[in-house]
Order: structure tokens, then C-alpha cells, then sequence
């Protein structure tokens, strides 16, 4: 189904179709090109079905209201803020559309090329998907700013500027993937180590803290940061290290001592393990 009027205040930018194919054959927006976007709000009564999928892989973001999407026959309630996934060219049916009673606003687009592939990937998608989301704003930001792009012309110029857009839009889909969501035990300790920056913290003590298990702890930071709970806390702490030698004159033991690293030989080790200079080195490499 589809609804064949408007949305009141929509915006819906539809690029002609042979100009999407002569952008798939040039050298940058092969690798990727916007050809539909827009935003539906309170889109009462809106829906798709697709008997034989699309072309174009389709990103739409629910920042209010409920929907639902459709796949391989089984249904999934879709609630704000998410974002759900479609990816193109798989010939799957699909359908997507708003609740009764509680319509979503959605902003969406429909991207094509090269690169789509692999930008799916690095967001972890693998096939239909939704998406919880936390920076909503974001990324809703990010397709206004596409849209805007397109509704002035999709000249080549205008295609390859909005292409950068969407580049934006989807690696920032897959770092929003990996940020934790409020209130779960990885925020909650992100958080903890956030605020503790200048000081130590065992394992064991921090997943108690929190309600896990140690080695369910080190495996949820592992998934999220790519090494464990120790390595992010010093990882915090060399990022506080580098602000303060980056706009302060503290002396390098005293710096340590900021971040909780109170042998001025230890910190140095640990930080040229990290920069692969010591921290005077950095300083005066910065400071010119």
C-alpha cells in the first residue's frame, strides 16, 4: 500500500532517475548517491509494501510516534527514536508503515552504490534491521541537511556534495550503533570511568557495581570499544593527559598525578606506549 496524497509540512525530494544512473557511473558518486529523501511528520496512515524489495537501500529514523516494517513475513514494532534498515538490491519483499493511533515522523533516504555494502557492515547491519538509536538528533540533523541540499537542484555537483552527506550519515548510523544505551550496565560503568579519571578501578569492584558479572562486563566493552574495561579507563586517562599538555603548563609529573598515575616514570611509559613519544615530546611537537 501506499498513501497517494501528502503529509502535512512533508518534504520529499525525488532525484530523476537517469540522472541517479549517470551519477552511479562517475568516479565518486558510483561509490554512493542520495536518490530519494524526505520526512513524513505524524505520517497518519502511511505505508509500503514492496512485493520484490528495492534497488536502493533505505535508512528511515523514527524520532516520534510508532510504526512497524515488515520482512521474510514477520513483523517488528518500530518506536522512537530507532532507525530501520532495508537493505537494497536483495529482491525480499518488504513493507513498513505507521501505527494506528500513534503515527511515527520519520525523516528517510534511499541510497545506491559501490560502497553501500560495506557501510552496512561497519554499522553492523546484516539484512533488515531495527535500530535502537541515542544520538537521534544527530543524524536527523544530517538528513535535513541532505534534503535541504537536494531541494535546491541535483545538479552532478549538488549529487556529489550530498553523497558526502549520506557518507556522514551512515558511519555515524554505525558509531551510534556502538554507544551504549542509558541506563544499561556498559553506561553505567562508562560513565563510573568517565568520572574517575584521576583515580584507579579493579574489575570485580566496578561489575558489582553495576549488577554483572566480571567476565560479562569485559566481554560488553570488548564488543563496544574493541579492548577491555582497563584499557578504556587508560585510554580516558591518556585523553585527559593530552588536553592538559595540550593547553596547560603543568609540569609532565604533575600531569600524571591528574590522572591518577602518580610515578612520573610509570606515565611517561604509558604514554609513550600509546603516542609512541613521551609526554615532553608531545607537548613541544603541539606547542611548535
Amino acid at each position: 500500500m501506499a498513501r497517494a496524497t501528502g503529509f502535512q509540512n512533508q518534504r520529499l525530494v525525488v532525484v530523476p532517475r537517469p540522472l541517479v544512473r549517470d551519477a552511479l557511473s562517475r568516479p565518486i558518486t558510483r561509490h554512493l548517491v542520495v536518490t530519494d529523501a524526505g520526512v513524513f511528520p505524524a505520517a497518519a496512515d502511511h505505508g509500503r509494501h514492496r512485493p520484490d524489495g528495492a534497488a536502493e537501500t533505505i535508512v528511515i529514523l523514527c524520532v516520534a510516534g510508532a510504526g512497524w516494517v515488515e520482512t521474510g513475513g514477520m513483523r517488528t514494532a518500530v518506536g522512537a527514536p530507532a532507525a530501520v534498515v532495508l537493505p537494497g538490491g536483495t529482491g525480499e519483499a518488504h513493507a513498513y508503515g505507521a501505527a494506528e493511533g500513534d503515527p511515527w515522523t520519520i525523516w528517510w533516504c534511499h541510497v545506491r552504490g559501490a560502497d553501500v555494502p560495506d557501510l552496512l557492515e561497519g554499522a553492523g547491519v546484516r539484512g533488515a534491521q531495527v535500530i535502537p538509536l541515542v544520538a537521534v538528533d544527530r543524524l536527523t540533523a544530517m538528513l535535513d541537511e541532505i534534503i535541504t541540499a537536494l531541494e535546491k537542484d541535483q545538479s552532478p555537483a549538488r549529487l556529489m556534495a550530498t553523497a558526502g552527506m549520506a557518507w556522514r550519515l551512515l558511519t555515524a548510523l554505525a558509531i551510534d550503533r556502538r554507544l551504549p544505551e542509558k541506563g544499561t550496565p556498559l553506561q553505567q560503568a562508562m560513565n563510573y570511568l568517565e568520572e574517575r579519571v584521576d583515580g584507579s578501578v579493579r574489575l570485580a569492584d566496578l561489575a558489582a557495581l553495576v549488577g554483572v558479572s566480571s567476565s560479562y562486563l569485559s566481554k560488553l566493552f570488548r564488543e563496544a570499544t574493541g579492548g577491555g574495561v582497563l584499557a578504556h579507563h587508560t585510554a580516558l586517562k591518556m585523553a585527559r593527559a593530552r588536553l592538559l599538555l595540550d593547553t596547560t603548563d603543568l609540569p609532565i609529573a604533575e600531569v600524571g598525578r591528574e590522572i591518577g598515575l602518580q610515578d612520573q616514570f610509570y606515565f611517561s611509559r604509558q604514554f609513550r606506549r600509546l603516542h609512541g613519544v613521551s609526554p615532553s615530546a608531545y607537548r613541544a611537537e603541539r606547542k611548535g
